[in-house]
């Protein structure tokens, strides 16, 4: 795949710009240099290979070469601008990307795909592709989101056991082709992915957007953990209730009481009640 094979794939989606690279750090880092330098609302950074990628809570992403998609589109319309605004996070924009994929990952490969909340799309419990949305700002004016997506395809895109020992991740990897049993083309999917993207961006303030993705979210009434990204810090303990308008978790303790997350992501948790995993406390620290 080369500049000119790319956007020859891509000539009927109505992207700003493209730029392919065969290796580069970050696909999110090169598209928010490209808003410093002013660059088209919905312009696409695609790459091979990532040598620096990265998720949420500074977790590491593997994107060897030629076995996984890692892709970032820039957001800077008026509209979309005003959005963001209006949310003050950037969690619905997260389920935007998350939710173009599941759907993909639904209607083309007939995969039992599922969002966990609010950035990770699983399949059969196992994480197959995530999402990281980054808001970039000019001085005091908001210039532009980053959308990241980064989807396992091939087996090779799986990272080894130690590729994060820092931060691990609380679900183990997964890719299309594992759970398809076949091998699929990136730049077919990539091509299904902002098509869908394209449809829920124009969508993304309606009430539909927002019911979509609660119907494909994960742990819906089940009970979890919801830890600070990127550590074991507990910031509750709950069962998975609804999402609010901005995209915000809603989940019932313990108590009854219903709380409303805007950070953290969802670990497996224990029953109800009793079990939970919380981590321990160290005695010896006063």
């Amino acid at each position: 795949m080369n500049q000119t094979d790319l956007e020859a794939r891509l000539k009927n989606l109505p992207l700003g710009a493209i730029r392919f690279f065969q290796q580069i750090p970050s696909t999110n880092d090169e598209a928010a240099n490209w808003i410093k330098a002013g660059c088209p609302d919905v312009a696409l950074v695609v790459a091979d290979e990532q040598s620096a990628g990265r998720g949420r809570g500074g977790r590491k992403w593997y994107t060897p070469a030629g076995s996984a998609l890692a892709f970032s589109v820039v957001l800077c319309s008026a509209g979309q601008i005003g959005q963001l605004h209006e949310y003050q996070n950037t969690v619905r924009l997260n389920g935007l990307g998350a939710l173009a994929v599941c759907q993909v990952l639904q209607k083309k490969y007939q995969l039992p795909a599922k969002i966990k909340w609010p950035n990770d799309i699983l399949v059969n419990g196992k994480k197959l592709a995530g999402v990281l949305a980054e808001a970039h700002w000019i001085g005091n004016e908001l210039a532009g989101v980053v959308l990241g997506i980064g989807i396992n395809v091939a087996t090779a895109s799986i990272p080894p056991a130690d590729w994060d020992t820092l931060n691990p991740l609380p679900f183990p990897a997964t890719c299309i082709e594992i759970v398809l049993g076949a091998s699929v083309s990136r730049w077919d999917l990539l091509h299904a992915v902002l098509e869908e993207l394209l449809i829920w961006c124009v969508q993304l303030s309606e009430a539909r957007f927002l019911d979509a993705w609660q119907q494909n979210l994960a742990f819906q009434g089940e009970w979890v953990q919801i830890v600070s990204p990127g550590s074991d810090a507990i910031i509750k303990i709950g069962q998975v209730i609804a999402l609010e308008y901005d995209g915000a978790l809603q989940i019932r303790e313990k108590s009854g009481e219903l709380s409303i997350l805007r950070v953290g992501e969802i670990h497996p948790s224990g029953p109800p009640f009793g079990g939970f995993l919380v981590r321990p406390v160290d005695s010896s620290k006063k």
